[in-house]
């Protein structure tokens, strides 16, 4: 036992992975999860927050598109993930790519601390909220230095989350039930390595920006990346590293949409068994998953209609040996096809709550930029620092949510994981709905006071209103506590439902959602100024650099009801989606376990 191998898992050399010495709770939870994304969110977590500010305080671009410029960049940096996680599996390998990745994002940081520090690579100095004086925005040379700057941080933040959460579950034996369960707490605390990360980032990190300089600001994510690549580095002779494949099930995946298309005008067979899957002796031969057809999404299974081969004058008609894969698929292919297409309908619910987490990484930045950020005389606090309350809460929260509320919740319902997925992704879509209607109250009430003092046409920062940011701290609390349910929730539902070949690309999916959800946020934001143009004297709800005079409450009521019809939605489906049947433990294993156990009793006797 001491020696026992963990199946498809190696160590740097090639070798086979050996549990007593590689992976682990010890190499997962605190050089994987702790510290790699840690120091991720450490550099990355601040910019998200308070890049808006970058672009329009530095390179002088309106708020608008500051916001568009941020939710772009964070589009990209999602949806690169699934990207990086086919290459991980099909090529290089997850721990390769994420010290690729690291590499890449490190060098993107050090660009823009670069353009930051010298004059000539950034526009003039001005003050974008005075009205009366025209500021030169970034352009040319400079604009094209600063987004090829960007867009490689993007490409490296988006390798280390496509790869470092699945280098994690990695590390622990699925068949194991003690890894298992390990596995499972992996994910709540991955949570807590982005909160106490983005504790830093948006405290020390957000200072440093504000009153050191960009240059400094982004001279430290460098560092904090760096560090990063050397402590996941260091771990590397206690990895469990999985082997390369060298093809993709994703591949696989869209070869039954291919195949059941070409099959289109075949005429199912009345008994499934006729449908085409590997015989018994490759069974046996090779280790493959197999799966039962189901009786959904009917049109697929015509990817597994077996067309014999023409007879001839020699031989009669026969059934083909090694099948064309783009025309003839396994059944258990095609029932992971379904599997995905069953997903499809939750992922798309899911996306309306990145687009309301974009407008308070960005409109409620620049609506804390307007108030009293003041606690003491002396003492300021950042606007971009706002995040860090629901952030402190979720560091207290994700160990009591692991260790009290699901204990006991399980007790009750029986479930392993407490609640269900579903029913977790659900409470945070409502929550997300809740925050975006208190921000709409909250906007109401900081233009009531611009206007009651007559600060309508007030400069941001120089002339504060007399109300304190931390009225803002209600939206991003509540939003904070949504992420909790919602985020997780998918992590570990995408993992779990997801066909084996697929899960290591399954945390991905929540990846693209906010990468489909910010997308959404640039095309709503120019659709609402659009559509509002001639309505407002300001030229749009969101349009200008004034956002006292702007209808930014208008906006967010708008994302709340929004959100609230996408929940709805979403109830429909969850109630309709079924969960992918879990296989009985295999009889070897049963029949080990009674034997161990006879034969520790015989011991004792």
């Amino acid at each position: 036992e001491k020696h026992e191998v963990v199946e498809g898992k190696v160590d740097w050399k090639g070798r086979p992975a050996q549990k007593h010495k590689h992976g682990g709770g010890r190499t997962a939870f605190f050089i994987l999860g702790m510290i790699g994304f840690g120091c991720e969110n450490i550099a990355t977590l601040g910019l998200a927050v308070n890049l808006v500010t970058y672009f329009n305080g530095t390179m002088h671009l309106e708020v608008a598109e500051a916001a568009n410029q941020l939710t772009n960049f964070m589009g990209v940096s999602n949806i690169l993930a699934l990207l990086v996680a086919v290459l991980a599996d099909t090529y290089i390998g997850r721990f390769r790519a994420a010290i690729f990745s690291a590499c890449f994002e490190m060098l993107g940081l050090a660009l823009l601390a670069i353009q930051a520090h010298f004059p000539k690579m950034k526009p003039p100095s001005c003050n974008v909220f005075d009205p009366t004086v025209h500021c030169e925005k970034v352009e040319g040379k400079n604009a094209a230095y600063l987004y090829v700057a960007l867009y490689l941080l993007a490409a490296g933040s988006a390798g280390l989350r496509a790869s470092l959460p699945a280098h994690g579950a990695d590390q622990f034996d699925e068949k194991d039930p003690k890894e298992a369960s390990q596995r499972s707490g992996f994910f709540n605390y991955l949570l807590l390595a982005v909160c106490t990360g983005g504790a830093i980032s948006l405290t020390l990190v957000v200072w440093i920006q504000d009153h050191r300089g960009w240059d400094w600001g982004f001279a430290v994510s460098c560092m904090a990346i760096g560090f990063a690549i050397l402590m996941i580095s260091i771990g590397l002779p206690w990895y469990r590293i999985q082997q390369v494949e060298g093809s993709t099930a994703l591949t696989e995946i869209v070869q039954v949409y291919v195949a059941a298309f070409r099959n289109r005008k075949l005429h199912l067979p009345e008994d499934p068994s006729d449908l085409y899957e590997i015989s018994g002796d490759k069974k046996a031969a090779v280790e493959v998953e197999f799966l039962a057809h189901r009786d959904c999404f009917k049109f697929l299974d015509k990817a597994a209609i077996q067309s014999p081969l023409p007879a001839t004058a020699e031989q009669p008609a026969t059934l083909p040996e090694n099948p064309n894969p783009w025309k003839l698929s396994r059944v258990t292919q095609v029932e992971n096809a379904k599997i995905v297409l069953g997903m499809l309908p939750i992922f798309f619910c899911t996306i309306i709550m990145t687009l309301c987490l974009a407008q308070l990484q960005t409109f409620s930045i620049e609506q804390g930029l307007t108030m009293d950020t003041s606690i003491t005389k002396s003492f300021k606090v950042p606007p971009a620092s706002l995040p860090i309350i629901p952030i402190a809460f979720l560091i207290i929260l994700v160990p009591i949510y692991a260790h009290l509320f699901v204990p006991l919740i399980r007790k009750l319902t029986g479930r392993p994981t407490g609640i269900t997925h579903l029913q977790r992704i659900g409470v945070g879509l409502i929550l997300s709905c809740i925050s975006m209607t208190a921000a709409s109250i909250m906007e109401v009430k900081r233009k009531a006071v611009a206007r009651d003092h007559g600060m309508l046409d007030a400069i941001p920062v120089l002339q504060p209103l007399p109300i304190s940011t931390f009225w803002l701290s209600i939206q991003f609390f509540i939003f904070g506590v949504a992420d909790l349910f919602t985020y997780i929730g998918l992590l570990e539902f995408f993992y779990s439902e997801a066909p084996r070949a697929l899960k290591s690309m399954s945390t991905c999916f929540l990846w693209c959602s906010m990468a489909l959800g910010y997308f959404l946020s640039t095309i709503m934001v120019k659709i609402v100024n659009r559509a509002t143009e001639h309505t407002t004297t300001s030229g749009g709800w969101l349009a200008g650099n004034n956002i006292n005079r702007n209808h930014l409450n208008l906006f967010y009521l708008l994302l709340a009801v929004l959100s609230l019809i996408n929940f709805c939605i979403y109830l429909v489906v969850a109630s309709r989606y079924q969960y992918r049947p879990q296989p009985p433990p295999p009889t070897d294993v049963v029949v080990d376990t009674e034997a161990k156990a006879a034969a520790t009793d015989e011991v004792k006797n």
